[in-house]
Formats: structure tokens, C-alpha cells, sequence
């Protein structure tokens, strides 16, 4: 399966937008990696030494145009063109509000805030709102979001000041999704992928050797992309065994839908 993941590990490099996201992995008695990148209709996963910005660089290739969709981790600082999946926030706003005292009601305003952008986007996708009045009704949310984190890096928490100035210097990849179509406010489709890897990590321990740790990737790889394709995966591993074999080409599982290269 190494020419097909190879294909798809292009392929992502080339996308116009990728969601990526990473979690724990065991390779023998070390720690490291295990991160996965998202397109519609491709995914591709990567098991490494360690987390750091090295292996989303590997896996996104680093063209400025690309849109990627991700957490605040401090490894994808790199990236140009990004965008906040706005779950994690949430839970940095809840832990505001349980803080109490003055953090409680800035982050209260900042939950209140990130169910508007929810409920809208959840509206669009749905075909309930137009596009353009999301922007509308953003355009006035930016506002009250801003001075709601204004207030808190004034507060006298510095756990809660030092996320509000942060988000507040990084304000623009928290609005990515309303000036480009095809971005969304959600890592779900990464989350999802990497669920199976998670899985695999538990029930195996993680990987021994580095042939295990490539079998791993390509396995993953091929099955994910096989099922955002609704390819029957023992079909697909069995044709690449049997063109193995019979010493001819492998088959490839690159999309071949024009739209295919939005996430």
C-alpha cells in the first residue's frame, strides 16, 4: 500500500483546506504521535517521534493558500491560513464560567457568543440561512465577542486574561470559515478519523518496529479514505494484493470528482 498512501499524502499536500488533529501514540517504549489529516474526501494519518510542528509540515506540506482547520496546539503556529475549531473553545469558556468570580461572566458571554456562531452555522448548512446573512449577523457578534475578551484580559484571573489575550492577538483564524466557503468551525471530520486510531492504540499497545509503525499508517490511511469514498475496503485491499502479485500497478485511490480537493 505504499505507492496509493503515497498518492494520498500528495493529494492532501494539494488541498485547498485540510482539518488535522493528533492524540498520544506508543512506538515500543517510546512516546510519540499518532496525527491525521482530513480532506472530503481523503485522509491521511502519521505515526511520529513526537507532536511537534515537523510532522502536521510532512503530512500538510506547507503552501500558504491552504486553509487548515485546527486546534490552538502551538505546532501548527506555523501555518498561514488557519482556522479555530470553535468545540475546543467551549470547553476553555466553560472552564471560566466553573472558575467563578470574575472569570464566570466573561465566560459566560464567550459561550453565549460561540452558541450564536453554532446555531447560524448549523442554519447554513442546513439551507435555512443564506450565507450572506451569516456574515451580517457576525459581522455585529465580532463585536460583542471582542469587547466580552477585552473584558476578561482586564479581569483579575490570569489564567482567564492570558487565553483572552491570546485569542484576542489571534482573533482572524477564529473567522476563517465566513470568508471562505468549504472551511467549517468544527475539527469533527478529524476527530472522527482519528477515533479509529485511538482505538487501535488501546486494543494493540501501539507499534514495536518501524514496519509496524508504516503498516499501521497505510492501514489506516486506506481504510478511512475507503469508507469517505464508500470503496468496500476488502475490495481495495484485495485488488492491491492480487496487482501486487501479479506485478502490475496498484490500484490508486485518488478522488477523481472536480470538487474533490474541498474539505
Amino acid at each position: 500500500m505504499a505507492a496509493p498512501v503515497e498518492e494520498l499524502r500528495r493529494y492532501v499536500r494539494d488541498a485547498g483546506s485540510a482539518h488535522i488533529d493528533e492524540t498520544s501514540w506508543k512506538q515500543g517504549r517510546d512516546k510519540g504521535g499518532l496525527c491525521v489529516a482530513v480532506t472530503r474526501l481523503v485522509t491521511v494519518f502519521a505515526i511520529a517521534p513526537s507532536r511537534g510542528a515537523e510532522v502536521a509540515k510532512d503530512l500538510l506540506g506547507t503552501d500558504r493558500r491552504t486553509v487548515v482547520i485546527s486546534d490552538r496546539l502551538k505546532s501548527y503556529d506555523w501555518i498561514k491560513r488557519r482556522q479555530f475549531y470553535w468545540a475546543h473553545l467551549n470547553r476553555d469558556f466553560q472552564a471560566r464560567v466553573d472558575r467563578g468570580g470574575e472569570s464566570a461572566e466573561v465566560g459566560r458571554q464567550l459561550l453565549a457568543s460561540s452558541r450564536e456562531v453554532f446555531d447560524w452555522w448549523h442554519r447554513v448548512r442546513d439551507g435555512t440561512m443564506a450565507r450572506a446573512t451569516l456574515r451580517t449577523n457576525a459581522s455585529i457578534l465580532r463585536i460583542v465577542f471582542r469587547s466580552a475578551l477585552s473584558e476578561g484580559v482586564e479581569c483579575g484571573c490570569a489564567k482567564t486574561a492570558g487565553t483572552c489575550r491570546e485569542l484576542l492577538a489571534g482573533e482572524t483564524p477564529l473567522w476563517t470559515f465566513l470568508r471562505v466557503e468549504g472551511v467549517e468551525p468544527t475539527n469533527n471530520d478529524a476527530e472522527r478519523a482519528l477515533r479509529h486510531g485511538v482505538i487501535y492504540r488501546k486494543l494493540s499497545g501501539g507499534t514495536d518496529s518501524e514496519s509496524g509503525r508504516r503498516s499501521v499508517e497505510r492501514m489506516l490511511s486506506v481504510v478511512a479514505t475507503c469508507r469517505q469514498q464508500e470503496i468496500n475496503v476488502l475490495d481495495d485491499l484485495t485488488g492491491c494484493y492480487r496487482a501486487h502479485l501479479e506485478g502490475s500497478p496498484i490500484p490508486s485511490l485518488i478522488p477523481t470528482s472536480p470538487t474533490a480537493q474541498v474539505a
